[in-house]
């Protein structure tokens, strides 16, 4: 088995695995663990509940990233 961190074993404390967390909350607790000097990256997986093959139920949108792509436009 291999060795976790110090900093992996906290944060991994300060999580219930039994209960199930709201979205507000959950971000709280992301942010609460963070732990190095840079911008980390979240995902996140959410199950809605949808059949694709209806049309009625198919999820279409866009949304304006707050700092953009990181891609420059030429």
């Amino acid at each position: 088995m291999t060795h976790k961190s110090h900093r992996y074993q906290r944060a991994h404390q300060r999580v219930d695995k039994s209960r199930l967390y709201s979205l507000e909350e959950a971000v709280e607790v992301v942010k609460s663990m963070e732990s190095v000097n840079f911008d980390e990256t979240v995902e996140c997986a959410v199950q809605l509940g949808i059949d694709p093959r209806h049309s009625d139920q198919q999820v279409r949108g866009a949304i304006a990233l707050p700092h953009g792509t990181g891609q420059s436009r030429t």
